[in-house]
């Protein structure tokens, strides 16, 4: 019974309770939608529409992707409820859209419009009622794998930092070992615990995982413990690859020696190398073409507020993979001169320099689009790290570590980062956004890159740089000697850097 609830805990994850919830939905909806669609009577629906489980089947697969795109997939999500319910109807309507345009393609799996609309609504309803149950449910969920972390100083206190219910919605910690009469110390000075000692029995605890979080290894590292649990089928991890799963990026501050040498990286893959230029190539040619219109609008606004003689397009020198230097093109969105004091970080909000036009296309990533030539040309990928500036990257490799590590691959249209960190306006926040870049580059593929794509939509639709998991908490830092930093001094004060604004090369 134990080693059954042991299982059940490993594979309890958001994902896991509600996508399977969400295609039983949608499914079933679209089945109450013929049945209401033809009088109550499903013998008639099947007789005039044909099969109805791969028509439903097809319509369930629509709808989640289309909530997908409004990552209501993300194990640490947490919408206010006006929130979630509207991002839940802009998910169904894209499936919808894109089920109907899927029985054009297949007109095996026509439905009918009035039974897809039918089918629509009630998924919608279905969905935003399961949505509150389940997630509340989750954020109490008692299936959560329980967590023993060896380690009660500064680096098991990271784990502590996670105060959000739906930062801890996979795991519980059930208490914390001191690996030395220093992390005991640290532990009763900031509340950590329960404590418990290696000698003591931990059968009790019934614990699905052990977590290696100690401050300093050497001397301390109890091999043989660990290694009996390990023979008796409890999982030993180490914090940092702990936090990467659960937090999604890598933290820095807590990195030993040689683990990006040792750990398995995609990026260096020759095969997912030539797939990933095979995707970028072929989705960056289906966008512009989809995106014509587009393209061709924002560039007639862009013209007819500043001018004819005002630069449509402007490049900016990027940093790409391996150090090279490459030209960035956009569309122009603020004025001829924005930076003929020289380079400044581009505010978050209101900043006086953008045009009009360029607000609107900043809002919903339009400026970006014309990178797709850089795409093509093989200066970038759909996917990757944002590229930086030349004149600043010699600086931000000084001011913040393994900042050169991010230049290993293609720098990227969209990336994980973008999806998890609001737009960067300091070298602090260069420095928050490295740990999601680095997360992207350890763990970089195809089906990845295709999430980050359709979550990058709900960045899109919704007009801001941050999805729903939500700005990222500030922290406070542990100093070194074991107590919290209360200093408010950011990076950004300690190593004042211009910023990352538009140039006015065209």
């Amino acid at each position: 019974m134990t080693s059954i609830r042991r299982i059940t805990r490993r594979f309890s994850s958001p994902l896991l309770t509600l996508l399977p919830a969400d295609v039983l939905a949608a499914f079933a909806a679209l089945y109450a939608g013929a049945w209401l669609r033809f009088g109550f009577d499903l013998g008639a629906a099947v007789e005039a529409l044909g099969p109805l489980p791969q028509r439903a089947a097809s319509f369930a697969l629509c709808i989640v992707l289309g909530l997908a795109t409004m990552g209501l997939y993300r194990a640490r999500q947490r919408p206010r409820l006006f929130e979630g319910i509207t991002r839940i109807l802009a998910g169904v309507l894209i499936g919808g859209v894109t089920h109907a345009m899927l029985f054009y393609l297949v007109p095996a799996l026509n439905t009918g419009r009035l039974t897809l609309a039918w089918g629509m609504v009630l998924s919608f309803f279905v969905l935003s009622g399961m949505r509150v149950v389940l997630l509340r449910w989750l954020d109490r969920n008692p299936a959560k794998r329980k967590v023993l972390l060896f380690g009660s100083g500064r680096v098991a206190a990271k784990v502590g930092l996670l105060r959000r219910r739906s930062d801890r919605r996979r795991f519980e910690i059930v208490g914390f070992i001191p690996g030395s009469v220093a992390e005991r110390r640290y532990a009763e000075e900031h509340g950590l615990g329960p404590l418990h000692d290696v000698s003591d029995p931990l059968d009790d605890l019934d614990i699905d995982e052990l977590v290696v979080a100690l401050d300093d290894r050497r001397g301390t590292f109890p091999t043989q413990w660990l290694l009996q649990h390990h023979y008796a089928g409890v999982p030993v991890r180490d914090i940092v690859e702990f936090l990467e799963d659960e937090t999604g990026k890598i933290e820095l501050d807590i990195l030993h020696p040689g683990w990006l040498i040792f750990s398995q990286s995609c990026h260096s893959n020759w095969a997912l190398r030539i797939a990933k230029r095979a995707f970028d190539v072929s989705v960056s040619l289906v966008m512009l073409t989809v995106m014509s219109p587009l393209l061709l609008v924002t560039a007639i606004s862009v013209r007819i507020e500043g001018g004819l003689h005002t630069p449509l397009l402007y490049r900016q020198r990027r940093v790409g993979r391996d150090g090279q230097v490459f030209e960035l093109v956009k569309f122009r969105s603020m004025d001829v001169g924005a930076e003929s004091d020289g380079p400044q970080w581009a505010a978050r909000k209101n900043d006086s320099r953008v045009t009009r036009v360029g607000n609107l296309i900043r809002r919903f990533r339009v400026d970006e689009l014309p990178q797709l030539l850089n795409v093509l040309a093989g200066e970038m990928s759909i996917v990757g790290p944002r590229p930086e500036r030349p004149e600043f990257v010699g600086q931000l490799n000084r001011a913040v570590p393994l900042y050169h590590y991010r230049h290993c691959m293609q720098p990227g249209l969209t990336g994980w980062a973008q999806l998890n960190f609001p737009y960067g306006a300091s070298v602090e926040d260069a420095a928050e956004k490295l740990k999601f870049d680095l997360f992207y580059i350890k763990n970089a593929g195809i089906v990845l890159d295709l999430l980050i794509l359709l979550q990058t939509l709900e960045v899109v639709i919704w007009g801001r740089a941050v999805s729903m998991a939500g700005s990222p908490q500030p922290q406070p830092r542990v100093a070194r000697g074991g107590r919290p930093n209360s200093d408010t001094t950011t990076m950004q004060q300690q190593l004042p850097l211009p910023g990352t604004g538009e140039g006015d090369v065209a």
